[in-house]
């Protein structure tokens, strides 16, 4: 694939100059009308050659950069990056005009996507912003691709903006141009009324899709934002009355009623409960309370888990993946009720499946599992095969050793042999063990001539050795995050 765009740009320019010259030395033998109007089609065919090229070559140089640097950690592949999606606009711009390369307009959208998701994923969304609009402009302004053959396309393009603008803290925009992307869905769907072609099942299928999208990124905001107060407004938190409200009929709370109005069935109302509490600012291992700290915020949260964990367990249209992001959201906003509740019968759901996929997802609740009392000592108690550790011993290195022999050894190095967890997951969970170790590492180092005893008696020599194997696998050596001096340290 790659070396085709740099073929397909080499063959342009060397079958454009013989073509010319042929058509240099036959102009006096033929009719002027016919040589012009022939030259402008074959005019045209260049173009679109050497749109085309461009374009390939700029995959192939995507395709590259992917394979040496993924995780695009180098300034100079963030900005090799920026560079294609700008020769990408330009290109795109000049073919725009001319409805017979709506075809390079299409596929321009879908690298330019493919591109800015990659850079979201790694805090970029304020600068892949502007070119996600663009391509979503140039969908709307290429009549040929206005119709409802590419409408899921251009929703899943609107709904790319949107999350933009909510990883720039700017949600007001957000749920405004996903207004907006429902009022054009609209249109086009009153000129699909007139044309009588709405009675395929096939396209309103497409319309309650595209439709489905844009609501999602509106509640996204307007649940919060609809139960917002003034500061000197009081009023108790409602987290009491949650569990009076588990034995009432749904809906049960201002949430559930939301949910109710905008969504029809409870597969539309979990996905809209998974896009309000999901926040590309979190990192699952790295919990903490909502931000910000607003009592009313606190009480919009708790409903959400409150409707989602109902809907879990009560039906079973949500999807295994779903589900799994429900349980780590659960985790990373500490909602620990919701948590508890949830991993047991997901867990006994991934455990029957044989599929690798669920294998790996149910290795990432494992870890969670336990991580949870690691991050928060004082309120689990932490349990390891031979007693109870207390809170007294809980920072040495023997406790930490044992705990990861006998817990975290077989997830993080056998059980790991053909399935990976999630690379953030992982990194988070060897970084916060390492940490604690290391400071236990440190103390017994200080204690001058006992060191070498301290050193076997404590086996702190195996808290390297597993940190050491575990830095040798794939899904950890792509993360610039894990300090590579832990190879050397010294024992």
């Amino acid at each position: 694939m790659c070396h085709l765009g740099f073929l397909m740009t080499f063959f342009f320019c060397d079958s454009a100059n013989t073509l010319f010259n042929i058509w240099i030395k036959y102009k006096p033998r033929l009719p002027e009308w016919y040589y012009n109007e022939k030259l402008l089609k074959v005019g045209d065919s260049l173009a679109q050659i050497k749109f085309h090229a461009l374009q390939e070559r700029n995959v192939c140089i995507y395709q590259m950069i992917c394979s040496s640097d993924r995780n695009l950690q180098n300034p100079e592949s963030l900005q090799t990056c920026f560079n294609i999606l700008s020769s990408l606009r330009l290109t795109m711009q000049v073919a725009l005009p001319q409805e017979n390369l709506c075809w390079l307009i299409y596929n321009g959208t879908i690298l330019i996507y493919t591109i800015c998701r990659h850079l979201m994923m790694i805090g970029q969304s304020a600068k892949v912003l502007e070119y996600l609009l663009w391509a979503s402009i140039c969908m709307e302004s290429s009549i040929p691709l206005l119709s409802v053959h590419y409408l899921t396309w251009r929703a899943t393009l609107y709904t790319a903006v949107s999350q933009c603008y909510f990883d720039c803290q700017a949600s007001i925009h957000g749920e405004i141009f996903a207004r907006r992307g429902l009022i054009k869905i609209d249109e086009l769907k009153q000129l699909e009324n007139t044309s009588s072609s709405m009675e395929n099942s096939e396209t309103k299928r497409v319309f309650r899709e595209a439709t489905l999208k844009m609501s999602v990124m509106i509640f996204k905001r307007a649940v919060y934002e609809s139960r917002r107060k003034p500061k000197s407004f009081f009023r108790p938190k409602l987290r009491v009355s949650l569990k009076e409200a588990q034995n009432l009929p749904w809906p049960r709370t201002a949430t559930e009623r939301l949910l109710t109005e905008m969504f029809d069935g409870v597969a539309a109302q979990f996905l809209a409960i998974l896009e309000a509490l999901s926040d590309s600012s979190r990192r699952v291992l790295h919990p903490a309370p909502p931000v910000p700290d607003e009592i009313e915020i606190r009480d919009v949260i708790s409903e959400l888990f409150f409707a989602g964990l109902e809907i879990l367990s009560g039906e079973k249209r949500v999807s295994g993946d779903a589900a799994v992001k429900f349980i780590k959201l659960a985790f990373s906003y500490e909602e620990w009720d919701v948590f508890d509740s949830a991993i047991e019968f997901v867990v006994n759901f991934l455990q029957a499946q044989d599929d690798p996929t669920w294998k790996k997802a149910e290795m990432e609740l494992k870890l969670l599992t336990l991580m949870q009392p690691l991050l928060f000592p004082r309120k689990f108690k932490l349990k390891y095969e031979k007693g109870l550790f207390t809170l007294e011993n809980f920072e040495t290195v023997y406790v930490w050793s044992v705990y990861i022999h006998t817990c975290f050894y077989k997830y993080i190095v056998f059980s790991f042999q053909n399935i990976q967890p999630d690379k953030e997951i992982l990194v988070d969970v060897l970084m916060f063990l390492w940490q604690r170790c290391k400071t236990g590492l440190q103390r017994i180092q200080m204690s001058g001539s006992d060191y070498l005893k301290y050193i076997h008696k404590y086996k702190a020599y195996q808290v390297l050795l597993y940190f050491n194997v575990s830095l040798n696998m794939n899904a950890v050596c792509y993360s610039k995050r894990f300090p590579r001096t832990i190879l050397f340290y010294s024992v």
